[in-house]
C-alpha cells in the first residue's frame, strides 16, 4: 500500500494537489490496490481539501472509489481495484 502523508505540505494548496496527484499515478502506474493519504485528524480542513481533490474528474477516472477510514478519520483510502 502507498502511503502519503500530508503533514509537511499542510500549508501550501500546490503541493498537497500534487502530492496527492503524484500518488494517484504512481499507484495506477504500479497496480497498487489502495492508497493511504494521511491528512491527520486536526480540524478537518485538510481532509476536506483532500477530498476536493480527489473529486476532481480527471483524476476519478484513476480509481475506482475513496473512504475515510472509518476507525480513524486522519486517514483517507482510495481504492483502485
Amino acid at each position: 500500500m502507498l502511503s502519503v502523508d500530508l503533514h509537511g505540505v499542510f500549508r501550501s494548496d500546490r503541493d498537497i494537489d500534487s502530492a496527492i496527484r503524484a500518488a494517484l499515478f504512481r499507484a495506477k502506474r504500479e497496480g497498487q490496490d489502495v492508497v493511504e493519504i494521511i491528512p491527520g485528524k486536526g480540524s478537518g480542513t485538510l481532509r476536506k481539501r483532500v477530498l476536493a481533490v480527489l473529486g476532481q474528474p480527471h483524476l476519478k477516472k484513476l480509481y475506482r472509489r475513496f473512504e475515510v477510514d472509518p476507525n480513524n478519520e486522519g486517514r483517507v483510502l482510495v481504492h483502485f481495484r
